[in-house]
């Protein structure tokens, strides 16, 4: 037989038992409990708002906020009553509503630091964060050892970058509560804005050892790992953090990425999908999206993923700039070059703006003034560009600075172009170019690519003295390049570098083509792989003697072919009118073009392309073929 219904006296004792079970964390038994005083008094004001808690408690908001209103309705007066509804509309993203709740609790009880927190949360939703701040301290004044009040000032003051003082509200709310995870979390993020790496990682790591579920954390922990270059890492963090929220964009949004820098674009793509369909609105998964797509050579639809980034930020200065890339690779180098101005406001090249006072030029005739022509990137980039010197027209004086290992090289320069090294005093001037400009500036296409060959030249003496020095070697004489600049601190620049890079060693097939000569013209670090060349190799170094970069001309002018991947020397050669045999990576620098084994930019270049990312085997053995079918004296 059902047990006899509740009296009124018994109620009270029911509802008793119910807020020992709350606190002590038994939330079914509570919420049994409450159901039970609510059955004999259907309007007990403390039931029916504990059971709002209870809803809340468990994630069920919607209900949390009926039973408090109903609860309210009964006892208007009560501050703790509006405090947790407004506690409850933050949660449902209302915090215009959860204002004016937490409002009235402080108009009933203003000191009251829950109510002052929770309005700071309000406040700070809508964008308030000054006014957040003001709040949170007034709470702090009424509860000074308060960790949550403490970490959502930090909060507060993260937003508005203040970053010194939001590091130590998260550490003080760790000094009330060492175990608090999100404000070790919120410490790390800090702390990564800072450019303070280590420490942040440290943050985030105590974060997940309170809680491993803690996804916030391992999806910024897996931001930072990219961003020191550590993309498998990387990975394998962002899958936990996808893993635990599987509705969670940025999650997958930063796992792309990361598998794109591992050069898994194919993986990447279905993830950055999913990020656009989960977050539309967000131009960081369009631009990631993007750099996929341009990585499986699929330049349209990259495009497309760029222009809708730049929709939705169009000062998206990244986006501009990759937008650029797929441009030029594409071949529109009308719509590229334009683009590629955006450079400037990228996080790589910012800091490089010279600041001069004097205008950029922009194509204008001169008229008497002095134009100043700067490098601005890798040698690679001035060896390729200087070319366009010369077609600048008008009376005028061209002043051109250089890194200083091109300065004596550049000399060579048809036009009478004064030349100076970067470092150097520069002359009064009244206009200035990055090199880099000067095809937007010139009105530049692809079928207009200044590459009448040569442009830069071997002094005269130095190359006849290294063509009597080598004359006793039988040909043809092939100089050999293995590997560019590794950018060591630049993670990204260093992942292209190790991709556009090979071993010495990855070029035994050409030591099986007799009778050829083989010079060395590799120059740092990866120079110390020429004392072990590969079996029937005779590599013959000279680097030692190579100062400059017109050293190392008046050498090739003496050799028959350069062999190199995509690096500086490369571009020498071919800017002097030698042969050059480019070893390109399977996803190529933008100047390469697709699917073509020659250049515009230099005629006498031809190209070997890897068939698949890091297939070095198949171009060698192109190479290796290429090489045994050249004419011998």
């Amino acid at each position: 037989m059902p047990p006899p219904p509740l009296t009124r006296p018994l109620a009270a004792d029911v509802y008793r038992r119910g807020f020992v079970a709350h606190q002590a964390g038994r939330l079914q038994e509570a919420e049994q409990a409450y159901r039970e005083v609510l059955a004999v008094e259907p309007a007990h004001p403390d039931a029916l708002h504990l059971l709002g808690v209870v809803a809340h408690q468990v994630g069920r908001n919607e209900i949390a906020e009926d039973y408090i209103g109903q609860a309210i309705a009964r006892a208007p007066r009560r501050a703790d009553f509006h405090n947790n509804l407004g506690l409850v509309l933050n949660q449902l993203g209302r915090s215009v509503e959860a204002e004016a709740a937490l409002a009235t609790a402080l108009r009933l009880n203003p000191k009251y630091p829950d109510a002052l927190n929770n309005l700071g949360i309000a406040l700070a939703a809508q964008g308030r964060h000054d006014e957040a701040v003001a709040t949170y301290r007034k709470a702090l004044k009424l509860q000074a050892n308060y960790p949550d009040a403490c970490n959502n000032l930090g909060l507060a003051y993260k937003a508005l970058g203040r970053l010194a003082e939001a590091e130590a509200r998260f550490r003080a709310a760790l000094t009330f509560k060492p175990d608090f995870a999100e404000a070790h979390g919120n410490l790390g993020l800090v702390l990564a804005a800072q450019g303070r790496g280590a420490d942040a990682e440290a943050s985030y790591r105590a974060a997940l050892r309170l809680r491993p579920t803690h996804r916030e954390a391992l999806n910024n922990l897996g931001v930072l790992l990219s961003d020191r270059g550590e993309w498998s890492q990387a990975e394998g963090v962002l899958r936990d953090a996808v893993r635990l929220d599987p509705e969670a964009p940025d999650a997958y949004r930063n796992l792309g990425a990361a598998l794109t820098h591992l050069k898994r674009a194919s993986e990447a793509e279905p993830m950055l999908r999913l990020a656009t369909r989960l977050a539309p609105d967000a131009p960081e998964a369009h631009f990631n999206l993007g750099a996929a797509l341009h990585d499986l050579r699929r330049l349209g639809e990259a495009d497309t993923a760029y222009r809708e980034a730049l929709r939705l930020r169009p000062d998206f200065a990244d986006a501009h700039n990759n937008r650029a890339y797929s441009l030029l690779l594409a071949g529109r180098y009308a719509e590229g070059w334009r683009e590629y101005e955006w450079r400037w406001r990228t996080k790589h090249m910012a800091g490089g703006v010279r600041g001069f006072a004097a205008p950029q030029w922009m194509g204008e005739p001169l008229d008497g003034r002095t134009l100043l022509l700067h490098a601005e990137q890798g040698l690679g980039d001035t060896l390729q560009f200087c070319r366009y010197a010369s077609l600048i027209t008008g009376a005028g004086r061209l002043v051109l600075e250089v890194q200083p290992p091109l300065k004596r090289l550049m000399g060579s320069l048809r036009g009478g172009v004064g030349v100076m090294a970067q470092g150097e005093s520069l002359p009064a001037f009244d206009l200035h170019c990055p090199l880099m400009s000067l095809p937007l500036a010139l009105g530049a296409v692809q079928e207009a690519i200044p590459a009448t060959i040569p442009y830069l030249a071997a002094d005269p003496s130095d190359a006849a003295r290294w063509r009597q020095r080598l004359a006793g070697l039988a040909a043809p004489r092939v100089g050999l390049v293995w590997a560019g600049n590794s950018h060591l601190g630049f993670p990204e620049f260093a992942a292209v570098d190790a991709r556009r890079s090979v071993a010495l060693a990855a070029m035994a097939p050409l030591a099986e083509i007799p009778g050829v000569s083989f010079v060395s013209l590799q120059k740092g670090p990866p120079s110390r792989q020429a004392a072990e060349p590969p079996a029937g190799m005779a590599l013959i170094d000279f680097t030692a003697e190579l100062d400059d970069f017109a050293a190392t001309a008046a050498l090739i002018d003496s050799l028959d072919l350069l062999i190199s991947v995509d690096t500086s020397v490369a571009h020498l050669a071919g800017a002097m009118g030698k042969p050059v045999w480019v070893l390109n990576r399977y996803d190529t620098c933008w100047r390469w073009l697709l699917s073509r084994n020659d250049s515009p930019w230099y005629p006498t270049v031809r190209l070997f392309r890897q068939p698949a990312p890091g297939d070095w085997d198949s171009v060698m053995r192109s190479v290796a073929n290429a090489l045994g079918g050249l004419p011998r004296p």
